[in-house]
């Protein structure tokens, strides 16, 4: 079997079931705990070799359940788990279990001080093999409820809760890096700040339930026309803002304008109303040439805007003269 991988993942009711890798040269020893953990619920890898399971471990979603035999060709079991936990801050958790031949409190601390989670003596007593499965799955479902708990809270404490764009803290906070790489890389910084015409006519006349609509839709068109690189995020109140790496002001102009169009070429529709939608825009280009470039290029960009909404709306305006210090969320007409 040397060089080979087996692979066995079973599925309950479209659910993937914890896999487990099982690594030992001896085949009688794979058969047996391989039967065991699907007998068990689990899905199995089996590996006769250290370096295969070293392959195997390195691979995306490679099982993070790992039962593994000290003594091994090559690559001893020790040395795979100090790999692991060497890497292990650049993924998901891996719990080991150490299995051996060789007893003793020396050879169990000498297993926990190379980063197993669990030392089991050969022969094994069946039950006390599923006790130890069943404490590493634990763990390891309550590891990932904890990431996805943790990634949840970072998500709501970056994106906006309407739209689920990026909120204003976080889109200001790309163009800080943005602006910073295009320093180092000599590029420019495309900006534009969006704003909603006549928002306050929409939430009057029909709701502020379609309000949230169009602003929820409004920012499912702009991000579906944007780059993969760019960002977009809402500014506040009916405010979008836009960053565009590696564009200059032709190119964002244009953008600009593909973007504004997008946005008032269909009706939004909810709860059996229907009204079209505009935006004006302000755009701003980046120079590269100071530390405050985030406020002057959100002044001129609102600036911009500001001309836009005075020349007509759904338009979009670089202003070019001296940009105006003004507040976010200052009234100007919608």
């Amino acid at each position: 079997m040397s060089g080979r991988w087996l692979f066995d993942t079973p599925e309950v009711g479209g659910s993937r079931l914890t896999q487990a890798l099982v690594v030992d040269d001896s085949a009688v020893y794979r058969k047996l705990i391989g039967d065991h953990l699907r007998s068990w619920g689990f899905g199995v890898t089996l590996a006769e070799t250290g370096s295969e399971a070293w392959r195997i471990l390195e691979q995306p979603d490679a099982p993070k359940l790992v039962l593994l035999d000290w003594v091994l060709p090559d690559l001893d079991g020790i040395e795979i788990c100090q790999r692991i936990r060497q890497a292990g801050s650049s993924g998901p958790y891996v719990y080991v279990i150490l299995l051996t031949s060789n007893e003793g409190r020396q050879n169990m601390l000498d297993a926990m001080q190379a980063g197993a989670d669990d030392y089991l003596a050969k022969p094994f007593d069946e039950l006390e093999l599923k006790a130890n499965l069943l404490v590493g799955k634990r763990i390891l479902d309550l590891q990932e409820e904890l990431v996805s708990a943790r990634e949840s809270m970072r998500h709501a404490a970056t994106h906006d809760s309407l739209t689920g764009l990026m909120n204003r803290g976080e889109i200001v906070g790309m163009l800080q890096r943005e602006l910073e790489r295009a320093r180092r890389e000599h590029k420019p910084v495309g900006v534009l700040l969006g704003d909603v015409d006549h928002f306050k006519s929409v939430n009057d006349t029909l709701g502020h339930l379609f309000g949230d609509e169009a602003l929820r839709e409004i920012g499912r068109r702009l991000r579906k026309q944007l780059r993969i690189y760019d960002g977009v995020g809402r500014y506040g109140g009916e405010e979008f803002l836009m960053v565009l790496p590696n564009c200059d002001l032709p190119n964002t102009l244009l953008r600009a304008n593909e973007l504004r169009e997008i946005v008032g070429s269909t009706p939004v529709v909810y709860s059996g109303e229907e009204r079209l939608i505009t935006m004006s825009m302000g755009v701003a280009i980046s120079a590269c040439d100071g530390k405050n470039e985030v406020e002057a290029l959100l002044h001129q960009a609102d600036a911009g805007l500001y001309l836009a909404k005075e020349n007509g709306r759904n338009r979009i305006e670089h202003f070019t003269g001296p940009a105006r210090k003004t507040t976010a969320g200052r009234s100007r007409k919608s």
